[in-house]
C-alpha cells in the first residue's frame, strides 16, 4: 500500500425580489439607461459574447441568472441601431425578463407577474443560500479560486475550478452585500437580496495597470521583502483566532476518482508572530465516499494532508525565499509584474533558486500589497528541472514493483483582510506523479493527489485552545479516521461546490459513502 505524503515541510530548501415601494425615480433612471441607443455590427456568437459587446457599448455589465440565460446559445445578429433593452430581448431570445439598473450593473431576471406566498420550515427563515458563477468578462472563462465574502464580516469562500460558489448564510445578513474578487480581476459589489434565489453569473473586467508614459517606478524585491517581514506585527493577528474551515482531499489514478474526503474543522490558530507554536485542529463533522468497485493492485492514500495546509500558512511558518537576509539563502528575487487584488495594486515577486544549486528547491511568485506590503497570495512549486529528484519526499511506503515519478508539485496559499488583518483564507495543493510497473514499458499511468482548506469565518472573541481530548492527529491518514456521516450537517455550512466532473463521480458513488460510528 503507497501513502502520498502530500505535505512539504522540508523549508530550509523549501448572492430577486423588487420592492413596491420604489421610487419613481429609480425607474425612470433605468428606463433611460435601457432606451439608450447603441450600435451594434452584423455578428454571429453566442449569447455571453453578444452580451459583452452591449457592456462595451454601454458601459454596464451584466447580472444575470442562468437558469434564465443560455449562455451558449448561437444567435445571428444584423447590422444597426437599437436600445439596450432591444438588443438584450434579441440577444436572448426572450421578452419575459425583467431588466434592473443597479449601480454599474444590468440585472436579469425571470419577470414575476405576482410575488407568490412561500410558506417556509424553521430551517430556510434561519439560512439563505447564494450560489454563482465568476467568469472573465472577455473570454467567458471560469475563474478558478475567486474570493466570495460578505462585505464586513468574516464570512466568505472561493470558487471551484469551474468558478462556481455556494454560500449559506445566517439571515440577519440578508441585507447585506456580496464582494467578489480575483486576481487581475476588477472586483465586484453586490446587495445580496437582488440575488437571492438565482444563480447569478458575474463576468469580471480584467484589471490593466496603466503605466505612465515619463514616470518609471522601479521596485527592489530584496527591500520590498524586508518591509513585508518589518509590517507582519500590523497586517497579521497578534493573537489567537477560532477559524472554521471547509477541507477537501482527494486521490485520482487513471484519470478516475478513487476517493474523496470532505469536513469541517475549527482551528484554534494562535499568535502569527510566533513561529513555532502549534495549531490546533477539531473535526466537527466529516464524510467520505470510496469507489470500492475498483480492482486495481495500486492503493494510494493521502497523509498529512491537513498538516500540510497548516505548514504552508508561510506568514506564522516562514521558509527561507521569505527570509532573504536568511544565513547561506540560495534564492535570487526579481520584480516581473504589478497586478490588483481585491481592487488593490500589488507588485508581483517572483523567485528561484540561484545558478549552481543542483537540489529540488521551491520557485514561484509572491504578491505583496503595494500600499501596506502584506503578503496577500503566493504560488509555490517544486523547481521542474528537478522535482524528480524531490520523490521521496512525498512518497511514505511504495511496493518494490512500482515505481512512483514525481512530475509536478505545486501550492497555492492566499490570506484575506477583515477588520484590517490579514487571516489565512485558501491553501491547495496539487500533487502529480507517473506511476508504472516496473520492467513494463507501456505500464506508466497518472496520479493526482490533491487538498485545500478555504476559511469560511474568522472568530476572535473567547479564543481558547481545545482540550487534549478535542484535538485530532493532522499527520495521519485522514481518509482513515472513524466518524458518523450527517447529511443534515452540510446544510448550514460554506462548503466549495464540486467541479461538473467531480460532481459526475459523486453522483455514481453516492450510494458509497461511508457511515461509520465515530
Amino acid at each position: 500500500m503507497n501513502h502520498i505524503r502530500t505535505y512539504h515541510y522540508y523549508w530550509h530548501i523549501f448572492f430577486f425580489s423588487l420592492l413596491v415601494c420604489m421610487a419613481e425615480f429609480t425607474k425612470a433612471a433605468d428606463r433611460d439607461v435601457l432606451e439608450r441607443v447603441i450600435y451594434l455590427a452584423k455578428s454571429k456568437g453566442t449569447v455571453y459574447t453578444l452580451l459583452g459587446k452591449v457592456s462595451e457599448q454601454s458601459g454596464f455589465l451584466f447580472v444575470y441568472d442562468s437558469k434564465v440565460v443560455d449562455n451558449d446559445r448561437m444567435v445571428k445578429l444584423e447590422a444597426g441601431q437599437r436600445t439596450i433593452r432591444q438588443a438584450v430581448y434579441e440577444i436572448i431570445g426572450r421578452q419575459d425578463i425583467s431588466l434592473r439598473i443597479v449601480e454599474n450593473h444590468i440585472l436579469i431576471n425571470q419577470l414575476q407577474v405576482q410575488c407568490p406566498v412561500v410558506t417556509t420550515s424553521k430551517d430556510t427563515l434561519a439560512y439563505f443560500t447564494l450560489e454563482g458563477k465568476l467568469q472573465d468578462n472577455q473570454s467567458g472563462a471560469p475563474i478558478a479560486y475567486g474570493t466570495v465574502g460578505v462585505v464586513g464580516t468574516s464570512i466568505g469562500s472561493i470558487t471551484n475550478q469551474d468558478g462556481e460558489f455556494r454560500l449559506r448564510l445566517p439571515d440577519s445578513l440578508r441585507q447585506g452585500r456580496i464582494r467578489v474578487s480575483h486576481v487581475g480581476y476588477v472586483g465586484q459589489e453586490m446587495d445580496m437580496s437582488l440575488l437571492e434565489a438565482q444563480h447569478a453569473v458575474w463576468s469580471l473586467e480584467p484589471r490593466v495597470i496603466p503605466i505612465q508614459e515619463v514616470v518609471i517606478r522601479a521596485v527592489n524585491p530584496i527591500r520590498l521583502l524586508r518591509e513585508m517581514l518589518k509590517a507582519k506585527k500590523t497586517n497579521y493577528a497578534s493573537v489567537p483566532v477560532y477559524l472554521t474551515t471547509f477541507y477537501r482531499e482527494g486521490v485520482r489514478y487513471k484519470q478516475k476518482f478513487r476517493n474523496l474526503t470532505e469536513a469541517v474543522f475549527k482551528i484554534y490558530k494562535p499568535s502569527s508572530l510566533l513561529n513555532h507554536s502549534q495549531d490546533h485542529v477539531k473535526l466537527l463533522k466529516m464524510s467520505r465516499i470510496v469507489d470500492s468497485q475498483e480492482r486495481d493492485t495500486l492503493i494510494a492514500k493521502m497523509s498529512a494532508g491537513i498538516d500540510a495546509c497548516l505548514q504552508l500558512d508561510i506568514v506564522k511558518n516562514l521558509p527561507d525565499f521569505l527570509l532573504p537576509d536568511g544565513k547561506g539563502n540560495v534564492y535570487s528575487y526579481a520584480s516581473c509584474d504589478m497586478t490588483v487584488i481585491d481592487n488593490r495594486l500589488v507588485n508581483v515577486i517572483s523567485f528561484r533558486q540561484n545558478k549552481g544549486i543542483k537540489e529540488p528547491l521551491y520557485c514561484g511568485e509572491l504578491y505583496i500589497d503595494a500600499e501596506n506590503n502584506a503578503l496577500v497570495q503566493a504560488r509555490l512549486e517544486i523547481n521542474p528541472a528537478y522535482v524528480r529528484q524531490a520523490t521521496d519526499m512525498f512518497i511514505e511506503r511504495k511496493t518494490r514493483k512500482w515505481k512512483i515519478t514525481a512530475q509536478e508539485v505545486v501550492y497555492t496559499i492566499s490570506y484575506r483582510q477583515w477588520n484590517g488583518i490579514y487571516y489565512m483564507n485558501h491553501i491547495r495543493g496539487d500533487l502529480y506523479f507517473k506511476v508504472k510497473l516496473k520492467r513494463q514499458w507501456f505500464s506508466a499511468s497518472s496520479l493526482h493527489t490533491w487538498f485545500e482548506m478555504v476559511t469560511c469565518k474568522v472568530d476572535v472573541d473567547n479564543v481558547t485552545r481545545f482540550q487534549r481530548k478535542e484535538r485530532m492527529p493532522t499527520r495521519t491518514i485522514f481518509s482513515d479516521t472513524h466518524f458518523k456521516y450527517d447529511a443534515d450537517f452540510w446544510g448550514e455550512f460554506n462548503v466549495i461546490p464540486w467541479e461538473e466532473e467531480l460532481g459526475t463521480v459523486i453522483e455514481k458513488l453516492s450510494p458509497k459513502i461511508e457511515q461509520i460510528e465515530y
